[in-house]
Formats: structure tokens, sequence, C-alpha cells
């Protein structure tokens, strides 16, 4: 297996997609740098976690992580049925709380 970023957790099994360019820190601040997909995962796994993009990244790096966290569920590679609020992405939370059934259930899930 090539190496991966930092941020790769090795249980995900999916490879690094483009350089590292953003540290993704949990709440007491402890980080990891990552690429962005690593880093979107991590940071979708992880409560009350921030992201900052590297002094070398490309404009809006720590954005895009931020944006493609929020659609994330927590430990995205891990199969199986999520119904409980803490196995679902944020913005499934913010559906559910809206009563949006398109975002607030995916196939395989019970239905809030």
């Amino acid at each position: 297996m090539d190496a991966r970023c930092p941020a790769a957790h090795p249980d995900d099994p999916t490879p690094c997609a483009g350089p590292v360019v953003v540290t993704v820190l949990d709440a007491v601040g402890a980080g990891a740098d990552g690429c962005e997909h690593h880093g979107a995962r991590l940071l979708a796994s992880l409560e009350r976690a921030r992201v900052y993009a590297l002094p070398d990244a490309p404009a809006g790096a720590a954005i895009r992580v931020f944006t493609a966290a929020d659609t994330l569920r927590p430990f995205c590679w891990v199969d199986g049925p999520r119904t409980e609020a803490s196995q679902l992405s944020r913005a499934e939370n913010r559906a559910r709380s809206c009563d949006l059934p398109s975002l607030a259930s995916r196939s395989g899930d019970l239905t809030s």
C-alpha cells in the first residue's frame, strides 16, 4: 500500500486525493495534516474540530474540506445502518431537525 497522509484513518481504505494541504485540529488542539479527501473525512468524524489551510495550500482548500465534511457521516468507511444522530452527517441532522425527508434518510437507514 502506498503511503497516505497523516489524516487518513488506518481503517479507511481510500487513497489520498492530492497533496497534503490542510491541518485538522480536534477539540483539544491535537491535529493531523492531510489531503482534502482525508481532511474532510477526519473533520466529519470529530466533534468540535476545525480545519486550517497550510501556508502553501491552494486557495479555498480549508473551505472545500469544511463543506465536504458537512455531508459526510462520521467514520463513513464503516458499513451498516445509521440511526443515531451521532452516526449521521451534520447536514442530515440539520435536515432531520427541519423535517426535510430528502436529506434526512438514506437507503438502509431507519426513517426519522
